[in-house]
């Protein structure tokens, strides 16, 4: 009879368990930069990355400058002030515009972004959501590129006077 009173109770600890397991996995870790040390391997990082293969290499070469740039302010005002607690309002609100103009250019870069969307599946009528990295979306506009100009050529091969 004890039994049936805690199976309800077990059963519901072990759901709580699995959500939590399932919320921790999906948390991203937060990024902190405070401190002078900090923040240069932050940026290290950042400029790593905006390099050919890294995350952010679709950054064209007039947004890398401006990234770079906004590292180097962001650089300098921890230099002078050595952490944000010790800057005052006005440095902190630069060192924010600074960050915000990264932030705003890596993120329309990040090949990691998930992208989804409403499509409807061949013979349907109910809209399906299709979620895919930024870069998938770019590999698979090559592919169809290259697969275009492949048969453009092979047309083109077998015009008149051929």
């Amino acid at each position: 009879m004890k039994c049936k009173r805690w199976l309800p109770l077990l059963a519901a600890m072990a759901m709580v368990l699995q959500v939590a397991t399932v919320v921790a996995k999906e948390a991203k870790p937060d990024v902190k930069a405070d401190t002078k040390d900090q923040f240069a391997a932050v940026a290290d990082h950042v400029r790593q990355q905006m390099a050919p293969g890294g995350r952010f290499d679709s950054v064209d070469k007039n947004q890398q400058a401006t990234v770079n740039r906004d590292l180097s302010n962001m650089q300098s005002l921890y230099d002078r002030f050595g952490t944000v607690d010790a800057m005052d309002q006005a440095t902190k609100v630069e060192l924010y515009n600074n960050q915000s103009e990264v932030n705003a250019i890596l993120t329309r870069h990040d090949a990691d972004r998930e992208i989804c969307e409403q499509v409807k599946p061949m013979g349907s009528n109910i809209p399906k959501t299709v979620c895919r990295t930024q870069r998938q979306l770019t590999e698979d506009s090559g592919q169809a590129q290259d697969f275009l100009r492949s048969k453009q050529q092979v047309q083109n091969g077998r015009g008149p006077g051929n």
